[in-house]
């Protein structure tokens, strides 16, 4: 007996630039809830400071949704170019945003489907990679998160990501 696969919509593209959008904004919370001075000094156990986490998120979202929309997949470029200036790193995040939703209608709907290799390198289809890119933006996030403790610093409320 052949079995037919059935489509499902459980969620729109609309919905789901949404939910990514709400990550993107708790995040920007998380840099600006930051001192200027630990944001890009502070760190535990080796790991990297979160403004170069940032740089790393600011490497994959909106070149990542620019490759899912045109098939141009840049080099990874993780390099910071805030110049340690937390002013100047939230401009480059709300850029990042802002050309998301530049190449966000210009990405297909079965591009989701298709199979990829994002930045030259990551081979998985469409829906898989663009969900990487928000659980490593959640993971980075959960790792900020944990240095705001260690400053003994409140960070904001990890369920407001409302737009």
């Amino acid at each position: 007996m052949k079995t037919q696969e059935s489509m499902l919509t459980l969620i729109t593209k609309d919905q789901f630039l949404n939910h990514w959008q709400g990550h993107r904004l708790l995040t920007r919370k998380v840099i600006e809830t930051f001192p200027e001075k630990e944001l890009f000094e502070f760190s535990i156990g080796g790991m990297r400071t979160f403004a170069q986490m940032v740089s790393e998120l600011l490497a994959i979202a909106a070149p990542g949704a620019k490759g899912l929309a045109t098939d141009i997949w840049e080099e990874l470029d993780e390099k910071d170019r805030s110049g340690n200036s937390k002013e100047r790193l939230l401009e480059l995040w709300d850029k990042s945003t802002d050309e998301i939703n530049l190449y966000w209608p210009q990405i297909s709907d079965n591009r989701f489907q298709e199979e990829l290799l994002a930045f030259g390198q990551y081979k998985d289809k469409g829906f898989c990679t663009l969900l990487y890119f928000i659980d490593n933006e959640i993971h980075h996030r959960g790792q900020g998160y944990v240095y705001l403790r260690a400053l003994n610093i409140e960070p904001p409320a990890f369920w407001e990501r409302q737009l």
